[in-house]
């Protein structure tokens, strides 16, 4: 079952001890918009899966991104949210890592989802053949399509 979110309205994400994000929904709408981005465009045929990966989670957080909690600079100063911010927070590998499971995941797990359907007639399983025999002594029954 999908649980429709028709409140749309921001959460706290608790990333590390001390650190938290307030984000937007994950909406359609913000997932095109990043897939648009400059730095995912500008991208080399040749990028790596992680390069690709780590663009894309920076190019989501800075739509989502409205607000955090515990991101200073080399001063112990309050930072406030900016794009070179964000990036610069998902260069940091546990930051980066819970980013993606907590709030990039969700769209992708129901998406994954799909994939748990019954094969296609016309799919890789269509020209497999039943290996199944009944058992001794069982009268035979016919297959059906």
């Amino acid at each position: 079952m999908i649980r429709l979110n028709l409140t749309a309205t921001p959460s706290w994400l608790t990333l590390a001890p001390g650190l938290r994000l307030q984000v937007a929904p994950l909406t359609t709408a913000l997932m095109v918009s990043a897939r648009a981005d400059p730095a995912i465009e500008a991208l080399p045929n040749t990028a790596t899966q992680e390069e690709m990966a780590l663009a894309m989670a920076k190019a989501v957080a800075r739509r989502a991104v409205l607000d955090w909690e515990g991101v200073g600079d080399d001063a112990g100063n309050i930072v406030p949210v900016s794009p070179e911010g964000i990036d610069a927070l998902l260069e940091i590998w546990p930051v980066f890592e819970a980013f993606q499971t907590q709030y990039v995941a969700k769209g992708l797990i129901l998406d994954a989802e799909k994939n748990v359907s019954a094969p296609l007639p016309n799919g890789p399983s269509a020209g497999a053949t039943a290996t199944a025999r009944p058992a001794r002594g069982a009268a035979p029954t016919a297959l059906q399509d």
